[in-house]
């Protein structure tokens, strides 16, 4: 299946977009192994880190708003941005995601987790 990228992104805002599902499926990864069973990590995150079914739920939900992203290239972070691309509950569950995972970014994926902090 082909990605669902608009068609106006500029190169930058592709790249943009890119990192940003990376990011974000490497903090489901982390918080995945930090919360779940290694013998449940049965599937494999958008970033290709072994997650379990319910986290790969989590992380697909996450690749596609991003895919879907009107702001993408004015917005600095979700929270900020004034139109909410995350149905209420999945909001709860990515916030409890970046809130174990975004620590824990700077010892295993620094660079992604420099860029993220500044809004790259």
């Amino acid at each position: 299946m082909a990605p669902m990228t608009k068609m106006t992104d500029t190169p930058a805002v592709a790249r943009r977009r890119a990192r940003e599902k990376r990011t974000v499926s490497q903090m489901v990864g982390i918080y995945c192994a930090g919360h779940h069973d290694a013998a449940a990590a049965t599937e494999v995150s958008h970033a290709g880190e072994p997650v379990c079914p319910a986290c790969k739920e989590l992380d697909d939900y996450c690749v596609l708003r991003t895919e879907r992203c009107r702001k993408m290239e004015c917005k600095t972070s979700c929270e900020e941005c004034g139109n909410h691309c995350y149905a209420p509950a999945q909001r709860e569950r990515i916030r409890a995601v970046m809130r174990y995972a975004g620590p824990r970014m700077l010892g295993k994926h620094p660079v992604a987790a420099v860029r993220h902090l500044l809004g790259r």
